[in-house]
C-alpha cells in the first residue's frame, strides 16, 4: 500500500504566532517558561493538523526556535568561543546570541540554504569540542507520541551535510571532525531505536551537489557505521532541491529508504532510476509535490509520474511526499479573501499541499476511476489562468522578445565614466553612504496602516513621508555622510513595494514565509506578464534631493531580486520573467534620470540565490541575470552613476559576473562573514567602484570605531583606494533610531581616520 509523508512543516504559524512569540521574548515581554509553553502549543498544532489531514509519516524535530542548523550545532555543543558557555543544554541567551549577536560578541555568519530564500546560521567548528548536550529528536518524538499519539518521524541533519555547511576547519580536517561527530550521531540513533522509533529522516541535501571520491567514501563510512550500530532502525536518507550525484553509490548504501526530488530534480533522478534501477530492498520517497512553489499541482500529471515510478518500484515500497520541507511556502490559502477566484484556485500553500499528497496517495492506491471529476476540475483551474489576459500581454511579450536578442551596454566604459562622474560629483576619498532604508519606527508603521485603511488620504500620508524624509536628510548631513538616501519610509518591503506598482503581480494577506530568524516576508506572486504602469519612486526621491545640496540616490530593487524573492509563474522560463522585470525597471530608471537624479541604486541582493545547484547550469543563469541588470540600467548617461547592492550570500565564486554587471559602484556584505569575502579580492582584481559593508546591521549592537577601522584597512590592502566606498552591510529598516545614528557616526569617524592615513598615498 502506498503511503504519504512530508519532509517538514512551516514553523511560523498561519498568523505568524511563532514570530510574535520570539520577538516578545527578545523584548522581555514574555518570560522564558511562558515562551516555551507558547512554542509547544504552536508545534503541537502543526502536528495535529498533519495528523488530521491523514499524513502517514509526520516529521518531528523539524520545528525550531530559530534555525535547524543552529539547533544541530547547539545539540552538539558547538558554541563559538566568543560566547559564554560552560557545557550542558545551551541556554537561550547563548543560542540567540549566536544568531543575533550580543553587546560583546558578533553574531555567527548567516547564509542562504542552498538555492532557496531561507538563510541559516553557519556553524563554527574552530575550537569546539563536540558533545551531545541533548537528544532533541528524541524529545520531539516523545512529545508527539505522548501529547497526540503520533508515531513521528524524527528529522536530523545528516553528518556530511552538517560538516559541509560549517566553517572553521580546513578540508584536511574533515575526516577528523567526522570521527568526532559520528559517535554522537550514533548515540542519538541508538536512543531513538531504544524508544521504539520506526523511521528516521536523515537529511543529506548536500548529495545533490558535486561530490569528490573522498566524499563518497565518507558517505559510505557514515551509513555503514549507522547500519552496524542501529541495525533495526529504518533510515530514510533524504535529498532535495535537485537530482542526486553519484546515484549508484547512494542507492547501494546500507539504508532502508531514499528520498528523491521529482520536481526540481525530476529529469536527473528519473533518468538515473530508469537507467540504473532502484533497489528492491529499499523504500522510495517520491517528492512529487513541490515544497518550494505555491502553484496547484497538475494532479493528472503527478499521477502519470507516479504511475511511471510504480512500474519501477512496487506500490508498497513507494511513499508520496513533498519534494522538500514545506518551510518555504506559506501556511494556507484559506484566509486569503482578496485574491481573484481565478488566482486563488490556482494556489496551493502548505496545508493544500498536504491535501494534494493525501489525494495522490489514495488515488494511487484505489485507481483513478473515482477521482476523474477532481482531476478535470484541477485541469480547468490551471487552464483558466493560462488563458487569462494577465498572461497574454502581447505588447510586452514582443518588446521583451526584441530586447532578449540584444546585448545591452553603457555608452562608455567604466574608466571613462569614472572620470566624468568624479568631475561632476567631486566626492572625497572613501565616500560614505548607506544602502537605502532607515528605521521604520512604530510611528511610520502606524501611518502606513492609517493610510491603507483609508483613515488618512493620499495627501496626509505624503505629508507624513515628506516629514520623515526631512528628518533623515538633516540627520545624514549632521552625521557627515557624503551620498544620501531618502530613507524608503513609504515602502513596506523592497520587493512588495515595486510589485504593487507593476502589472502582473498579486499579493496575499497572510502569505508569509520565514527568511531568517523571526524575519518573515510575504513574497509577491508574479502570475502574469509584468508591465510598467506608473512612476514608482520619483516623487519621494526628487523631494529628498530638493532638501539637500549633496547627491541623493534613487533606490530600486533589481529584476533578479524581485524575481527570486517572489513566487513566480511556471509556464514560461525564468529568464523571460527577468527580462520583463528589467524592461519595466528600465522605464523607472529613465524617469529618475529625467527628474534630475544622478545616482541610481538598483539592488540585487538575491542574484546568487537563483544560482542553479548544478555547475553546468550556472554560467547560463549568470549570463542572463547580468543581462537583465544591464537591460534595466544601460540607457543612462555616462555622468549618471549606477550603484547596486548585494548581501546574504557568498559571492567569492561569481566576482567576474558581478563585474560584468558594469555598475559604477557595488556595495556588498562582508562584516557578517568576518571579512572572508575580502580574500576573494586578494585573488581577483576588481576594477569598478566598491563598498564592503563595514558593520553588520542584522545584529542589535553598535560596532566600535576600531572594529570598522580594522575592516576598512583589511579591504584597502586588496582594493583600489580611489574606487573604495564605505557603507553598512545592508539597509537599516529593522534597526532603532539611536543605534543607527550611533553606528553611522562611528562609521564616519572610522572613515576620517582612514582618509587621514591614506590621502597622501592616493
Amino acid at each position: 500500500m502506498v503511503r504519504s509523508s512530508v519532509l517538514g512543516y512551516p514553523r511560523i504559524g498561519a498568523d505568524r504566532e511563532w514570530k510574535k512569540a520570539l520577538e516578545a521574548f527578545w523584548s522581555g515581554k514574555l518570560e522564558e517558561t511562558a515562551f516555551h509553553t507558547q512554542l509547544q502549543e504552536i508545534r503541537l498544532d502543526h502536528l495535529r493538523k498533519q495528523q488530521e489531514k491523514g499524513i502517514d509519516f509526520i516529521p518531528v524535530n523539524d520545528f525550531s526556535y530559530y534555525d535547524h542548523i543552529l539547533d544541530t550545532a547547539a545539540m552538539f555543543g558547538m558554541i563559538p568561543q566568543r560566547f559564554p558557555y560552560e557545557g550542558g543544554v545551551v541556554p537561550l541567551s547563548v543560542y540567540y546570541g549566536i544568531a543575533r549577536g550580543t553587546k560583546d560578541a558578533a553574531a555567527s555568519e548567516m547564509t542562504k540554504w542552498f538555492n532557496t530564500n531561507y538563510h541559516y546560521i553557519v556553524p563554527e567548528l574552530a575550537g569546539a569540542s563536540p558533545i551531545l548536550t541533548e537528544n532533541k529528536p528524541l524529545a520531539a518524538y516523545r512529545e508527539a507520541k505522548e501529547k497526540l499519539g503520533i508515531e513521528g518521524k524524527p528529522v536530523i541533519v545528516g553528518p556530511l551535510t552538517f560538516l559541509k555547511l560549517s566553517k572553521g576547519y580546513s578540508i584536511s580536517e574533515l575526516d577528523v571532525w567526522l570521527e568526532r561527530l559520528l559517535p554522537l550521531y550514533v548515540r542519538i540513533l541508538q536512543e531513538l531505536a531504544a524508544e521504539g522509533v520506526q523511521w528516521v529522516q536523515m537529511d543529506e541535501p548536500i548529495l545533490v551537489m558535486k561530490l569528490s571520491a573522498a566524499d563518497v567514501q565518507r558517505l559510505n563510512n557514515i551509513y555503514e557505521t549507522f547500519a552496524a550500530s542501529v541495525p533495526n532502525l529504518n533510515i530514510m536518507l533524504q535529498t532535495y532541491f535537485e537530482s542526486v550525484e553519484h546515484y549508484s553509490d547512494i542507492v547501494a548504501l546500507p539504508i532502508q529508504g531514499i528520498g528523491l526530488d521529482f520536481v526540481h530534480g525530476l529529469s536527473g533522478n528519473m533518468q538515473s532510476i530508469k537507467a540504473l534501477g532502484f533497489p528492491a530492498d529499499k523504500i522510495l520517497g517520491a517528492g512529487v509535490i513541490d515544497g518550494r512553489g505555491i502553484w496547484k499541482a497538475s494532479l493528472r500529471g503527478k499521477l502519470k509520474l507516479l504511475d511511471e515510478l510504480v512500474e519501477l518500484v512496487t506500490p508498497e515500497r513507494l511513499i508520496v511526499q513533498s519534494s522538500c520541507s514545506l518551510l518555504h511556502v506559506p501556511v494556507t490559502t484559506e484566509i486569503e479573501t482578496k485574491l481573484t477566484s481565478e488566482l486563488k484556485n490556482s494556489l496551493a500553500f502548505a496545508d493544500e499541499k498536504l491535501d494534494e499528497i493525501v489525494f495522490l496517495t489514495k488515488a494511487l492506491s484505489s485507481g483513478s476511476a473515482g477521482i476523474l471529476a477532481e482531476l478535470d476540475k484541477c485541469d480547468r483551474t490551471i487552464q483558466d489562468l493560462q488563458q487569462s489576459g494577465e498572461r497574454n500581454r502581447i505588447g510586452i511579450q514582443q518588446a521583451v522578445a526584441a530586447l532578449s536578442v540584444q546585448q545591452p551596454k553603457r555608452s562608455r566604459p567604466f574608466a571613462e565614466r569614472y572620470s566624468v562622474q568624479q568631475a561632476k560629483w567631486q566626492l572625497p576619498l572613501f565616500p560614505t553612504t548607506t544602502i537605502g532604508s532607515f528605521p521604520q519606527s512604530a510611528e511610520v508603521r502606524k501611518a502606513r496602516q492609517l493610510w491603507r485603511k483609508g483613515e488618512w488620504n493620499n495627501e496626509q500620508y505624503a505629508d507624513f513621508i515628506r516629514e520623515q524624509i526631512d528628518i533623515w536628510i538633516k540627520l545624514q548631513e549632521e552625521i557627515g555622510l557624503d551620498v544620501l538616501v531618502h530613507g524608503e519610509f513609504e515602502r513596506t518591503d523592497m520587493v512588495e513595494f515595486f510589485g504593487e506598482k507593476l502589472a502582473g503581480f498579486a499579493f496575499t494577506q497572510n502569505g508569509w514565509v520565514q527568511s531568517y530568524g523571526s524575519r518573515c516576508v510575504k513574497p509577491p506572486i508574479i502570475f502574469g506578464d509584468v508591465a510598467f504602469t506608473e512612476q514608482m519612486t520619483v516623487e519621494e526621491t526628487k523631494y529628498a534631493q530638493s532638501r539637500t545640496q549633496r547627491p541623493v540616490k534613487g533606490m530600486l530593487t533589481g529584476p533578479i531580486t524581485i524575481m527570486n524573492w517572489s513566487f513566480v509563474r511556471e509556464d514560461i522560463p525564468r529568464e523571460q520573467i527577468a527580462y520583463q522585470l528589467a524592461y519595466a525597471l528600465r522605464q523607472e530608471v529613465v524617469a529618475l534620470e529625467q527628474a534630475g537624479i544622478g545616482m541610481i541604486q538598483v539592488d540585487e541582493p538575491a542574484v546568487r540565490e537563483g544560482l542553479p545547484l548544478k555547475e553546468d547550469e550556472q554560467a547560463d543563469y549568470l549570463a542572463w541575470a547580468v543581462k537583465a541588470f544591464r537591460i534595466a540600467t544601460c540607457t543612462v548617461q555616462e555622468t549618471t552613476q549606477i550603484h547596486t547592492h548585494m548581501c546574504y550570500c557568498e559571492f567569492h565564486d561569481m566576482i567576474d559576473s558581478i563585474e560584468a554587471m558594469d555598475a559604477d559602484v557595488i556595495s556588498i556584505e562582508t562584516s557578517r562573514s568576518h571579512g572572508e569575502l575580502i580574500h576573494s579580492f586578494e585573488l581577483n582584481t576588481y576594477k569598478l567602484g566598491i563598498g564592503l559593508g563595514v558593520y553588520d546591521i542584522h545584529s542589535p549592537r553598535i560596532p566600535s570605531v576600531e572594529e570598522m577601522t580594522g575592516m576598512i584597512e583589511r579591504a584597502l590592502r586588496v582594493l583600489n583606494a580611489k574606487l573604495f566606498w564605505i557603507n553598512p552591510d545592508c539597509g537599516l529598516k529593522t534597526r532603532g533610531l539611536e543605534e543607527t545614528v550611533a553606528s553611522l557616526r562611528n562609521m564616519v569617524v572610522a572613515t576620517k581616520i582612514a582618509r587621514a592615513k591614506h590621502v597622501a598615498t592616493v
